[in-house]
Protein backbone atom coordinates (compact mmCIF):
# COMPACT_ATOMS: atom_id res chain seq x y z
CA UNK A 1 0.00 0.00 0.00
CA UNK A 2 0.77 3.73 -0.44
CA UNK A 3 -0.05 6.63 1.54
CA UNK A 4 -0.01 10.46 0.65
CA UNK A 5 -0.01 13.06 2.39
CA UNK A 6 -1.10 16.28 1.11
CA UNK A 7 -0.09 19.78 2.55
CA UNK A 8 -0.07 23.12 2.17
CA UNK A 9 -3.12 24.17 1.18
CA UNK A 10 -5.37 27.31 2.58
CA UNK A 11 -6.75 30.71 1.64
CA UNK A 12 -5.16 33.29 0.14
CA UNK A 13 -5.81 36.63 -1.83
CA UNK A 14 -5.28 37.31 -5.28
CA UNK A 15 -1.83 37.68 -6.36
CA UNK A 16 -0.72 35.43 -3.92
CA UNK A 17 1.31 32.03 -3.72
CA UNK A 18 1.25 28.94 -2.04
CA UNK A 19 3.32 25.79 -1.94
CA UNK A 20 1.75 22.06 -1.63
CA UNK A 21 3.71 19.02 -0.91
CA UNK A 22 2.50 15.49 -1.71
CA UNK A 23 4.62 12.65 0.47
CA UNK A 24 4.29 9.08 -0.56
CA UNK A 25 5.48 6.57 2.06
CA UNK A 26 5.05 2.47 2.07
CA UNK A 27 6.76 -0.12 0.37
CA UNK A 28 7.95 2.16 -2.82
CA UNK A 29 10.24 0.91 -5.32
CA UNK A 30 10.38 3.50 -7.48
CA UNK A 31 8.00 6.67 -8.75
CA UNK A 32 7.15 7.02 -12.15
CA UNK A 33 4.38 10.21 -13.00
CA UNK A 34 3.56 11.82 -10.35
CA UNK A 35 1.11 14.85 -10.87
CA UNK A 36 -1.75 17.50 -9.28
CA UNK A 37 -5.70 17.64 -10.18
CA UNK A 38 -8.28 20.30 -8.81
CA UNK A 39 -11.86 20.28 -8.95
CA UNK A 40 -14.10 22.90 -8.26
CA UNK A 41 -17.52 23.07 -6.93
CA UNK A 42 -19.39 21.47 -9.83
CA UNK A 43 -16.99 21.14 -12.33
CA UNK A 44 -15.40 18.11 -13.26
CA UNK A 45 -11.47 17.04 -12.30
CA UNK A 46 -8.81 19.09 -14.42
CA UNK A 47 -4.80 18.22 -14.76
CA UNK A 48 -2.75 20.82 -13.26
CA UNK A 49 0.45 19.54 -13.82
CA UNK A 50 2.50 16.30 -13.88
CA UNK A 51 6.35 15.22 -14.12
CA UNK A 52 8.00 12.36 -14.95
CA UNK A 53 10.91 10.06 -13.12
CA UNK A 54 12.97 12.22 -15.47
CA UNK A 55 11.85 15.58 -14.39
CA UNK A 56 9.54 16.29 -17.69
CA UNK A 57 6.66 18.75 -16.74
CA UNK A 58 3.28 19.26 -18.41
CA UNK A 59 1.11 22.33 -17.98
CA UNK A 60 -2.29 23.52 -19.00
CA UNK A 61 -2.43 26.89 -20.72
CA UNK A 62 -4.43 27.90 -17.41
CA UNK A 63 -1.63 27.68 -14.65
CA UNK A 64 1.12 27.63 -17.13
CA UNK A 65 4.08 30.26 -16.18
CA UNK A 66 2.42 30.24 -12.97
CA UNK A 67 2.63 27.02 -11.20
CA UNK A 68 5.73 24.74 -10.72
CA UNK A 69 5.58 21.15 -10.01
CA UNK A 70 8.84 19.58 -8.74
CA UNK A 71 9.60 16.36 -6.90
CA UNK A 72 12.21 14.88 -4.62
CA UNK A 73 12.51 11.59 -6.00
CA UNK A 74 15.16 10.95 -2.14
CA UNK A 75 12.07 11.96 -0.29
CA UNK A 76 8.96 10.40 -2.37
CA UNK A 77 7.87 13.91 -2.24
CA UNK A 78 6.42 16.39 -4.84
CA UNK A 79 5.47 19.90 -4.95
CA UNK A 80 3.14 22.53 -6.09
CA UNK A 81 4.30 26.13 -6.32
CA UNK A 82 1.28 28.35 -6.91
CA UNK A 83 2.17 31.94 -8.29
CA UNK A 84 -0.26 34.81 -8.79
CA UNK A 85 -2.96 33.15 -7.91
CA UNK A 86 -6.41 34.09 -9.43
CA UNK A 87 -10.40 33.06 -7.76
CA UNK A 88 -10.67 30.63 -10.61
CA UNK A 89 -8.01 28.51 -8.90
CA UNK A 90 -10.40 27.76 -5.92
CA UNK A 91 -10.65 23.94 -6.12
CA UNK A 92 -9.71 21.16 -3.81
CA UNK A 93 -6.22 19.94 -5.01
CA UNK A 94 -5.21 16.05 -5.20
CA UNK A 95 -2.09 14.83 -5.73
CA UNK A 96 -1.74 11.12 -7.67
CA UNK A 97 1.34 8.98 -7.94
CA UNK A 98 2.39 6.35 -10.45
CA UNK A 99 4.80 3.92 -9.46
CA UNK A 100 5.32 0.28 -8.37
CA UNK A 101 5.43 -1.54 -5.10
CA UNK A 102 8.21 -3.98 -3.61
CA UNK A 103 6.81 -6.61 -1.93
CA UNK A 104 8.03 -9.97 -1.04
CA UNK A 105 6.75 -11.62 -4.30
CA UNK A 106 7.96 -8.98 -6.71
CA UNK A 107 7.01 -5.90 -7.99
CA UNK A 108 3.37 -4.50 -8.28
CA UNK A 109 2.20 -1.15 -10.04
CA UNK A 110 0.35 1.67 -8.13
CA UNK A 111 -1.93 4.09 -8.74
CA UNK A 112 -2.65 6.17 -5.41
CA UNK A 113 -4.59 9.48 -5.04
CA UNK A 114 -4.20 11.83 -1.83
CA UNK A 115 -7.04 12.88 0.29
CA UNK A 116 -6.96 16.41 -1.51
CA UNK A 117 -6.32 19.75 0.36
CA UNK A 118 -8.31 22.72 0.08
CA UNK A 119 -6.97 26.13 -1.82
CA UNK A 120 -9.46 28.83 -2.24
CA UNK A 121 -8.37 32.63 -3.24
CA UNK A 122 -10.22 35.27 -1.97
CA UNK A 123 -10.13 38.70 -1.05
Amino acid sequence: QVHLVESGGGLVQPGGSLRLSCAASGSIFSLNVMGWYRQAPGKQRELVATITSDGTTNYPESVKGRFTISRDNAMNTMYLQMNSLKPEDTAVYSCNVQGRLATPFGRSSFDSWGQGTQVTVSS
